[in-house]
């Protein structure tokens, strides 16, 4: 079993964050999105991974080879972004005939991934959805069983989501579906979509079950970020590092705050993660992320999310600020 996870957009709903960091290396919760899903899956056995990369892709390498020791890795780059099917295809080498687990680099889930590779059969993750017509959908037989998958459909037949992970035994077909379609041009909104290759595997054959997560997080626009970053503190607990250097301070839990962070005179959380070398002093800091090396002074703040590298001062509400940034409210 191999893990193929694409990795290569470019996270424009995530601006200004994304003009420096990939999308995947956001953090959240005082972790990234992408060691939240490499990590949920070695935990479950799986040890060799496919990266597609595009978009800041050196960043990604780096950060998979400083970070994951003990997985065997391989790259493959995405120079035009033709979309997720393209992506995928272009993984047919390193995958060679193994069986894939394709997760979505900005898609965490809540699941039981060491029993969804027991299942004997393809399995796709699953979420009911208010409105699913931004999303792969489903129609599910009442066995479980999926009938039909269509992309972002108008007029939908299932409010049945595609959370973005596919388990997928018939590696053969898969590869064979995606080449049909990027042969004779089959694209969805300009791009050739996973989702359509999976219904010609459907309709050649191929036997796919359903699974539904207990839990979806959405981290592709700063609202849904936020609100995933809490309900993640409040799953992981409260994360201080020891080398912290903490006076008069108040902490309201859960929060993350990484390592080396010297803080003062402040209130911090609830529902705060705070990345490494962060300054802050007379201030309070409730609902927000904030990255590392940053310097924040004399501040309120409430639901933000402030880059790397970022010194901020004077006082405010909310604020999404990208890396290496200097900005004085006073």
């Amino acid at each position: 079993m191999k893990a193929i996870i694409p990795v290569a957009g470019a996270g424009t709903k995530l601006r200004p964050h994304t003009y420096t960091q990939p999308k995947a290396l956001i953090p959240i919760a005082g972790k990234t999105v992408l060691s939240i899903i490499v990590d949920q899956l070695r935990d479950a056995g799986i040890n060799d991974f496919v990266f597609v990369v595009g978009y800041l892709g050196d960043k990604i390498q780096d950060y998979v080879k400083e970070t994951f020791g003990g997985i065997n890795v391989s790259f493959v780059q995405q120079g035009d972004r033709e979309g997720l099917g393209h992506a995928v295809l272009l993984t047919k080498e390193a995958v060679g005939e193994d069986e894939v687990m394709i997760v979505l680099g900005d898609t965490i889930c809540e699941y039981d991934v060491k029993e969804l590779l027991k299942h004997p059969a393809s399995a796709l993750g699953i979420k009911k959805v208010d409105d699913p017509r931004s999303f792969g959908v489903a129609e599910v037989e009442d066995d479980g069983i999926i009938s039909k998958v269509v992309e972002k459909p108008q007029i939908p037949k299932s409010n049945m989501a595609l959370v973005g992970i596919y388990k997928i035994k018939e590696t053969a077909m898969l590869y064979e579906c995606l080449e049909a379609n990027y042969r004779e041009g089959v694209k969805n909104r300009d791009e050739y979509s996973l989702t359509d290759a999976l219904e010609c595997m459907i309709s050649k054959g191929t036997l796919f079950k359903s699974f539904k997560v207990l839990n979806w997080f959405d981290c592709g626009n700063k609202e849904s970020l936020l609100e995933s970053n809490a309900t993640l503190l409040k799953k992981f607990g409260t994360s201080i590092s020891p080398d912290h250097r903490f006076e008069n301070v108040i902490i309201v839990e859960p929060v993350s705050i990484g390592k080396n962070c010297e803080i003062k005179n402040s209130i911090i959380g609830p529902n705060v993660a705070v990345g490494d070398n962060t300054t802050i002093n007379y201030s309070i800091i409730k609902e927000s992320i904030i990255g590392s090396y940053a310097d924040l002074f004399d501040i309120v703040l409430e639901e933000s999310l402030i880059g790397s590298d970022t010194e901020v001062k004077g006082e405010t509400r909310s604020l999404n600020i990208g890396d290496n940034t200097e900005i004085d409210l006073g």
